[in-house]
Formats: structure tokens, sequence, C-alpha cells
């Protein structure tokens, strides 16, 4: 059966024709299908080489009894964590199925057609996704040095913003902003504008005027904090993220949130992960041990890169990115081209284990002796 796929094209949402998904990293299973290579060092994805807590998998093993149960449509076990974590009132906090989804319901609660929504040039991809969806206006604000212009984005907002999005560190470029930028920035933005400050890599960030952005939730109503459990805690697989902010707003949230949108196992591992700290400054300390070795390789390479407060960097490879990783993943080395962001030279590799590191370190050298001669 041959399938028209523009027979239904006059039906469907404009907004919808428009959108290109976003593509996450190259899978492991795909390079292997592809090239039968059997070392493959993933490191595409920012996800974390020590995996997750033993605590966490000993939790999730307990559950499984539990597989024909539908999960709590409240999360009243994560929430309750979360909420001694944090020292919040479980009101002020949500849920979601990874922080992607937090971000799109902040969209589906305020904004639509006429409506805008502002984020960064180099800025997740979400964001704009997030606007095409609804139907709004995305106004992409140029960056600064890779990173966000909080000064213009302020400029940026009109009467038809609803909603501004940031990232702190940046995703991925791996920059960051300090206090007196983002005070500046937050007490001028108009109290009807929702403020979402996305810090799915706080974690990893060890700049001494980071503002973490819980600190400001009682001074601002107009601000939302989303963060992950994808990256520090390792917990990618399960997609669970979560979102804090004034009672008011969070509860709106809740009205269009899916009643099952974290399963059962997410959110015991999640509860879990947060009991365990130590386990998250295990992987901060890898994170900038592994950093320390890619970066002391690129500067014998010779290669420019953007300073990064995340657990990957982005590196400029020129008009030959595009060759560099294609012969990375004939290496079995799988990292993130940025063409996609408008980086089409630059390539993003995430901080992996030291043996991975190593793997990405050792075929570059080769790639780039080879290009060289040549």
């Amino acid at each position: 059966m041959t399938i028209n796929l523009a027979q239904f094209c006059d039906q469907i949402q404009p907004q919808i024709l428009g959108i290109h998904p976003y593509v996450p990293g190259k899978p492991v299973s795909d390079l292997q299908r592809e090239l039968g290579l059997t070392r493959i060092s993933k490191l595409a994805s920012n996800e974390n080489p020590l995996g997750a807590s033993p605590s966490v998998i000993a939790a999730i093993t307990t559950e499984l009894s539990e597989i024909a149960r539908y999960p709590d449509g409240g999360a009243y076990i994560l929430k309750d964590a979360l909420s001694k974590f944090l020292n919040l009132p479980m009101s002020q906090i949500t849920v979601g199925n990874g922080s992607n989804e937090m971000l799109e319901l902040v969209a589906r609660v305020f904004a639509g057609p006429g409506d805008e929504i502002v984020y960064s040039q180099y800025g997740f991809a979400v964001y704009p996704l997030c606007a095409q969806i609804v139907g709004a206006t995305g106004v992409e604000v140029p960056a600064k040095l890779y990173g966000h212009d909080l000064t213009a984005m302020l400029e940026a907002i009109t009467e038809r913003t609803k909603v501004v999005f940031i990232a702190n560190p940046n995703n991925p470029t791996g920059t960051v902003f300090g206090k007196d930028e983002w005070e500046t920035f937050i007490s001028q933005v108009p109290k009807k504008v929702v403020v979402v400050l996305d810090e799915a890599y706080l974690e990893y960030c060890d700049y001494a005027d980071y503002p973490k952005g819980s600190d400001y939730l009682s001074s601002y109503p107009n601000l939302l904090v989303s963060r992950t459990f994808s990256k520090a805690y390792g917990l990618a697989a399960l997609r669970v993220g979560y979102m804090v902010g004034c009672a008011e707003i969070i509860q709106y949230i809740n009205q269009v949130r899916e009643p099952f949108n974290v399963n059962h196992y997410a959110q015991v591992g999640a509860a879990a992960a947060i009991q365990d700290q130590d386990f998250v400054q295990k992987s901060v300390a890898l994170n900038k041990s592994g950093m320390n070795q890619i970066l002391d390789a690129l500067n014998r390479f010779k290669l420019e890169y953007i300073p990064s407060s995340g657990n990957f960097i982005a590196v400029h490879f020129g008009e030959k990115a595009s060759v560099i990783n294609q012969k990375l993943l004939q290496s079995g080395v799988i990292i993130r081209p940025l063409g996609g962001y408008g980086m089409p030279e630059t390539l993003r590799v995430s901080i992996g284990s030291e043996g991975e590191n190593q793997h990405f370190i050792d075929a570059l050298g080769v790639i780039l002796n080879e290009l060289e001669a040549n």
C-alpha cells in the first residue's frame, strides 16, 4: 500500500507542517549495524558515564513486581523527596517525562497564535520547537560570545511576549552567566511574562557567581525553574525531570499534564537518586577530570573551543567539521554535529569515562594528522 503523505496537509495545523523534529544523538546500535564495529564510544548525548547510583538500581529492582500497576499520577513519593531536598512545598513542584515535557507544557499553558516566545541564538533546540507546536512566534535573540545576551533578550520582550526560555549553563555551548547579569534581567522582566530558567546542567557548574534559580522563586512569581535527572543523576533512559515555581502556575501546568506522564520506575529511581548526593559528587568529579583530559588534547591539537560549564564541550573544526565527524564515526566515536544549531563548523563532544575520552582523543589525533598530510 502506497502512503500519500500529502493527502492530509489541508487538515494539519499550519504550524505543525513547518516543524523539523528534534534530532537526538546517534544511537550506538545504529553505528553497530551500519559499520559492524565492536568498540564504540558514544559522546553525543551528554550522558553520565558512571551510569546510575547503585541505590537507584536497587530501588527499581525491588519494585519490579509492580509492573502491571499504573504509576501514581500525583508522583507523591518523588515530589516528597524533592520537597525535602529543595526545602519547597510540594505545591510548588511538578514532574515530567524529562525536563523537555515541562518546557512544552509551559508553552501550551501560556502561549498560542499571536503570542511570542523569546529564546537565545544557540539555545536548546526544544525552545523554538515549543513555540512552533503551540503556533506562537519564536523570537531568536542573537547570542553574545555563544551565550545568552540577557540585555538584548530583555529588549526583545514586547506586549506579545508570553514566555522567555533561558538555559544556564547553556546547551550546546556550555556558556554561563552570573548573578549580576541575571538579577538585572529578572528584576526588569514584566511580571506578566513567564521566565523559564533551564538548569539541566547546574550540578556540573562550578562557576563561583552562579545564580541558582530556586533562590529567586520567592521574589519572582513569574519564574519557573526546570531541572532533570538525565545528566548528573544518570537516569536518561527513565526520562524524568521536574519544575518548580509559584503554586498557582504549577497548578495550571498540572491541569494540562498527562496523568501518568512519569512512569513508576522513573519516580522510584529519581526519589532514590535524590538521596544519593555522594554519587552526584562522584559524577561531577569524574566530569571535571574528563574535561581536563579532553581540553589538554584540544590544546595540543591547537583547536579552538567554547569554554564550558557543562558535561560537554563545543569544538570549532572549521570547514572540515563534517568530514571529521564522519571519520570519527568510522573510528567508533559518536559526537554531536551542531549544524542544526546554526553552527555547521562546530562539533560537541560529551565528557565520558577516561577510556571513552581517550578513544576520542586518539581517533581525532589520527584524523587530524591524515587531513594535514593530504
